[in-house]
């Protein structure tokens, strides 16, 4: 465009004057007006809105290895190597996958969905919340204990991808290679085999809802949740590339698996195959057959094919729990206090007093938690208002601290 005839600037790509625009922004050899600014602004996120935004930059080069996924999962997760170990090759499978859909192939690597069974406070959840901090797809940890089938109080299934859809920034592509985490998948097991009066509105109907989502479909999904916002215009999801992972407790499924274990060993080699057996840890011998048994339908253990176990926790591995993770619960409050100016240090025995109180309530990891914070509640009120600028606990002071509390109720029998 031709210059003004006027000496006033004017903008360089749009050839408005300074008088007709609202802000001029000068450059080196020339000037922008705030619409072509916008403009420019609106034209690069179009661009960019298929690629980099969806892609998130990964190459075959550049992917986390699994070995490199194990020892992230190491600085914050202590012990369950076999859960890992499984975490670890199917996310790196899962990002192979994501990117084998731009080479020419013929071969269609199928997705690897887990299920992780353990008891409570052995870290399923954890192992899904540290995986999602190395992750550049986008992740959701979702409850399966709120979901009940369609026209029921509750959650619908396809709230799921809601969720989903809310961490991509509502980017259709990145959510369809995004990765979900069930929790509280046992919850939902069929209560009985016996037919009854009520229905099981959260439990084996769910199930069938979750199999649409798990083999891969396209799920018209509510933007804003499900039955709040009638009118909402629904948004086409494919699931066919989203990784699940389910974790549950399955509480009470190790009798099952006694059961059969009891029942296969039969002749000759019946006492030398007893003996064998680690009467502590059950779950290494779990199979599809006893989630079968527990509740879940043959279909979607059918579309689980991965299923590993987390270890129950035993003292030394609790111990290593409280302070060696790169967020031990000690290292935490250890934190806390020293925002405050104040230097927060344990003794052993502190330590050891607090794991065996832990082991008494059985609450696995979860309980070192609540024990350490009765144990600190006093120091935390009172410490931010003095002028001290150390505390050291004890023994002595944590079974003061605990005894004072309300926490002595939590005994379990």
């Amino acid at each position: 465009m031709a210059k003004k005839a006027n000496s006033s600037n004017h903008c360089s790509f749009c050839g408005r004057s300074e008088q007709e625009v609202n802000l001029l922004i000068s450059g080196m050899t020339g000037y922008i007006c705030d619409m072509c600014a916008e403009q420019a602004h609106e034209i690069v996120n179009e661009t960019f809105k298929g690629s980099a935004k969806s892609d998130m930059g990964i190459t075959l080069s550049s992917l986390p290895k699994p070995a490199q996924i194990k020892e992230f999962l190491d600085q914050y997760v202590i012990r369950q190597e076999n859960a890992k170990r499984f975490l670890s090759v199917a996310v790196y499978n899962h990002y192979k996958r994501i990117l084998q859909k731009n080479l020419k192939d013929d071969v269609e690597i199928e997705k690897s969905n887990i299920i992780m069974v353990g008891a409570t406070g052995t870290g399923k959840t954890l192992l899904a919340r540290t995986i999602a901090k190395l992750l550049h797809v986008p992740f959701t940890i979702v409850d399966a204990t709120v979901l009940t089938e369609a026209g029921y109080v509750g959650e619908d299934i396809e709230s799921i991808l809601t969720r989903l859809l809310q961490v991509a920034d509502y980017d259709v592509n990145a959510a369809e290679r995004g990765i979900v985490f069930i929790d509280e998948i046992d919850k939902i097991a069929r209560k009985s085999d016996n037919p009854s009066i009520t229905r099981d509105v959260s439990g084996e109907g769910v199930q069938q809802g979750l199999l649409k989502l798990l083999e891969g479909s396209v799920v018209n999904v509510p933007p804003q949740g499900g039955r709040k916002h009638p009118e909402q215009r629904m948004i086409a999801v494919n699931t066919k590339n989203i990784l699940f992972i389910c974790g549950g407790a399955f509480d009470g499924i190790e009798k099952k698996i006694a059961q059969r274990l009891n029942t296969r060993v039969v002749g000759y080699a019946a006492s030398n195959e007893k003996a064998n057996i680690d009467r502590n840890n059950m779950m290494k011998y779990i199979t599809p057959l006893d989630l079968k048994s527990f509740g879940l339908i043959p279909e979607i253990i059918g579309r689980l094919p991965i299923l590993t176990y987390l270890e129950p926790l035993d003292r030394e591995a609790l111990l290593r729990i409280l302070t060696e993770p790169k967020n031990s619960i000690i290292k935490q409050y250890q934190k806390l206090f020293e925002m405050d100016g104040v230097t927060l240090t344990f003794d052993q025995e502190a330590y050891e007093y607090i794991v065996d109180k832990a082991i008494e309530f059985k609450l696995g990891a979860r309980g070192l938690r609540s024990i350490v914070e009765a144990i600190m509640i006093d120091a935390m009120f009172s410490l931010p208002s003095e002028e001290k600028k150390k505390l050291h606990v004890t023994r002595k002071y944590a079974e003061q601290q605990l005894e004072n509390s309300d926490h002595h109720h939590l005994r379990v029998a």
